[in-house]
């Protein structure tokens, strides 16, 4: 049976760092390295202040201290730790593809293909390689047969093992997961694999919690996973909008349904929509998955699930624009959170970018204040959709480091991330520094909606007829 003794992990991101940094604190005799080639990110992984660490996410701080040194590694020798390892994981990013057959639903494979070729170019020992990033259904068989005709005699297994990881509970998850799932071949060689990821599991997660299956299943799971909490946001925030033309309060709908054993409560919190490496890009996968089967309905039934989300966004911004008189040319609009959820600094696919980018074409000025997120990310996000060049971004779009000094002068407000500080604020202050009428547009249900129009703020909530 295999003993595992050395793993490394190539990608240093919101997967990879986490999860490694996990193992490695409960499996003190396995020495783990996490690789990239981005040297100021490896460089942040080993800052001594762990507070300076590239992924916010609150208990991970701790974790890296414990571990980091000890037998947590975080280095730019990539051929070196692919060498010494006896499992790899793959934990590179996997965008939607923005080019070519699949563009705009397809998952770009680029970076996977090239971490299967320099595992085949560096390894002169057998190894098991776990596919960790999110991918679409076979890939497996792609990393296979890359491998598989190395010419240097080393025998590969590939193993699925895909996160279920929700940012900003990132260490709660590790430590104590729903479930691990590890997929892997029904051959000798593969259930011997599939033993020793298992085996690293167990040393603190209960052996019923970790589901084996065929590779397939695994990769496809995961997608399905997060096609289906996806689904619920977007069936939740439909009705958001039908809450708002009768006069409900969604906040009371989903309490309602949400008793419905059934049912349950969680994802039904209506929002202005939701974000995040996984959701959209996930969908869009299983969609064109489904599409290049010719199942066209079932392709469909999927996409309607981005299309609502994309609308909530839209539908968000024009209440916006609608509620300053049709126009918002040359007004301030403060953006309160710009990570696509709190207490994490990831910011992809955030709603926040895409209201922005809406607003700004509208001729806004957009001033924008969150704990974690750095002036320089938000001019990259909105760089990456491509609809104007960085200097425009800039022209409408200022970054400050005081929420007072982000709400002074506006016009209005736009709660666009949940983060608990918002709530503690001293919103009498914030009102008298803004420009009358004062209005909130609380994208997050975050608020006290009778205490804002108490104070005198005319207020726009995610599913209430304020």
């Amino acid at each position: 049976m295999t003993k595992i003794s050395k793993i490394c992990c190539i990608g240093a991101g919101y997967v990879g760092g986490p999860t490694m940094s996990v193992i490695a604190k409960k499996c003190r005799d396995i020495q783990v390295t996490v690789v990239d080639l981005n040297e100021a990110r490896i460089a942040a992984w080993n800052d001594p202040d762990v507070n300076n660490i590239p992924v916010y996410e609150p208990g991970l701080g701790a974790v890296v201290a414990e571990a980091r040194g000890r037998n947590l590694f975080f280095s730019t020798e990539v051929d070196k730790a692919i060498d010494e390892a006896e499992m790899i994981f793959i934990s590179v990013n996997t965008p939607t593809k923005t080019y070519g057959a699949g563009k705009g639903q397809a998952a770009d494979l680029k970076w996977i293909e090239l971490c299967a070729r320099q595992i085949a170019r560096v390894a002169k020992t057998d190894k098991i390689v776990v596919e960790k990033s999110t991918l679409p259904v076979r890939t497996a068989s792609a990393i296979k047969d890359i491998l598989a005709h190395t010419g240097s005699g080393c025998k590969f297994q590939i193993l699925s093992n895909p996160e279920f990881l929700a940012e900003g509970t990132a260490i709660e998850d590790l430590n104590a997961p729903d479930r691990v799932l590890i997929g892997g071949d029904s051959t000798p060689e593969g259930q011997e694999a599939i033993q020793a990821l298992v085996d690293i599991y167990a040393n603190w997660v209960p052996r019923e919690r970790i589901l084996t299956t065929n590779i397939w299943s695994s990769e496809l799971s995961k997608l399905v996973a997060n096609a289906y909490l996806a689904q619920r946001v977007s069936s939740i925030n439909s009705i958001s909008e039908l809450c708002e033309a009768t006069e409900a309060d969604v906040n009371e709908v989903a309490r309602a349904i949400g008793a419905d054993s059934r049912i349950g409560s969680k994802f039904l919190k209506a929002s202005v929509g939701f974000g995040g490496s996984c959701f959209q890009k996930d969908i869009l996968n299983l969609v064109y998955i489904a599409r290049s089967y010719g199942l066209e309905e079932v392709a469909d039934y999927w996409e309607q699930v981005i299309l609502i989300n994309d609308h909530q966004k839209r539908r968000f911004a024009h209440q916006i624009i609608k509620s300053s008189y049709n126009t918002v040319s040359g007004k301030k609009i403060a953006f309160l959170g710009w990570a696509f959820k709190k207490d994490t600094n990831d910011t992809r696919e955030s709603a926040a970018i895409y209201v922005a980018d809406h607003l700004l074409f509208e001729q806004a000025k957009i001033t924008v204040y969150d704990p974690k997120v750095p002036e320089s990310q938000v001019y990259s996000d909105l760089n990456y959709l491509g609809s104007r060049t960085s200097d425009e971004n800039r022209l409408g779009v200022a970054v400050v480091d005081d929420p007072y000094e982000a709400c002074k002068g506006a016009h209005a407000i736009a709660i666009l991330t949940e983060w608990d500080e918002f709530k503690e604020y001293d919103w009498q202050r914030i009102y008298d520094n803004m420009n009358k009428p004062a209005n909130v547009f609380d994208g997050r249900n975050l608020l006290d909606v009778a205490k804002l129009k108490e104070i005198g703020f005319q207020v726009k909530a995610i599913g209430k007829a304020c």
